[in-house]
């Protein structure tokens, strides 16, 4: 496995991001619920509308499916309309006319956006991926769909991280503090 330990896990993705990389991102304990919450994702870069087909492309999904932006809390309401927090990504808001066009591939065709809100205070990580990914950008969101591939389970253990990592379209897994990339 080709992999290197980086000493700032959430700066690399973020700029892995940026450069439209996919990441698949394994951190912490495993989440329970309907959506992945920021510990088994798959990122993206949401200021590209390519990024949407791609996403779906690797989960082998509709391209009607729609994805998800994780938001910092504190960044929502400039981008929705009636934006409050939603961290267990529940809810759908309006984005912003004038916001349509800064994340194009977090955008459903009415407009709206299921969109997360993240903390600091509770997924501390995930919030440093999101907040370097704005310190280069601007936009303070990335792309979150769920880290699994159709007719799977959302990954739980780092063999299953490995083997769905090596099985997608995924650039880069993004486990603990180690990079593994299938680029030699």
């Amino acid at each position: 496995i080709d992999y290197k330990l980086v000493d700032d896990i959430a700066r690399e993705v973020a700029r892995l991001l940026v450069e439209d990389k996919v990441v698949d991102w394994f951190q912490g304990g495993m989440e329970a619920g309907p959506r992945a919450l920021g510990n088994r994702s798959i990122l993206g870069n949401p200021t590209h509308r390519a990024t949407y087909g791609r996403l779906n492309n690797i989960k082998n999904r509709e391209q009607w499916r729609p994805l998800a932006p994780s938001f910092l809390d504190e960044k929502l309401g400039e981008y929705m309309t009636d934006a409050s927090s939603s961290p267990f990504m529940l809810r759908a808001f309006l984005v912003r006319p004038e916001m349509r066009d800064r994340i194009p591939a977090a955008v459903h065709v009415d407009g709206t956006s299921r969109a997360q809100t993240v903390t600091e205070k509770d997924n501390p990580l995930y919030y440093m991926v999101i907040k370097e990914f704005e310190a280069i950008t601007g936009v303070p969101a990335v792309m979150n769909t769920s880290f699994n591939l159709e007719f799977e389970p959302i990954v739980c253990a780092p063999e299953d991280a490995i083997r769905t990592f090596y099985s997608s379209g995924a650039d880069y897994l993004a486990m603990g503090d180690v990079l593994i990339s299938k680029n030699s």
